[in-house]
């Protein structure tokens, strides 16, 4: 096993000095180390999304990610979208739309479309759909998170949205 190393991350705009092994993905670092357990750890390959956080602006999936990588990274995960008791408009737009069932995928769809929403502010339908396939739910069949996600964008633009 490796010898651990020390590594200084900013997640959420806080600093946090670790010491952690070299091969210990991010993920991890995030729940154990860190306790930010709204990052989930679903398929471990990268593939279903629910790991998903933002590594300087731009979604990244945390469980193929060393956590040693990031020295000099701003991360940011799903614990940092609300404002206090205030959710963000794609939050409030996938609660209002019925977009989320279980949870738990809801934190990695909420990650990829707030970043994604900044660059495309008023996406298509197809646009949506075709960011969404980067991530798996089992429950709600999409067209609710879909339909949350135009909302979320129109309410971001000024419209009545959410």
């Amino acid at each position: 096993m490796s010898t651990p190393v020390p590594i200084s991350l900013v997640v959420n705009g806080e600093a946090h000095d670790l010491v952690v092994p070299p091969r210990k993905l991010l993920s991890d670092v995030l729940r154990e180390d860190l306790n930010l357990t709204g990052t989930h750890v679903g398929c471990e390959h990268g593939v279903c999304g629910a790991c998903t956080i933002l590594i300087d602006g731009r979604p990244a999936r945390a469980c193929l990610t060393y956590a040693v990588q990031l020295e000099g990274h701003e991360l940011t995960t799903i614990e940092a979208v609300a404002e206090g008791d205030t959710l963000s408009p794609l939050q409030q737009a996938l609660h209002e739309e019925h977009g989320l069932q279980c949870g738990f995928c809801t934190a990695g769809i909420v990650m990829t479309f707030e970043a994604y929403l900044r660059e495309n502010p008023a996406p298509s339908e197809a646009e949506v759909r075709d960011v969404l396939s980067g991530n798996l739910c089992r429950c709600t069949g999409y067209q609710n998170i879909v339909t949350a996600v135009l909302k979320a964008a129109e309410a971001m633009r000024g419209g009545r949205g959410a």
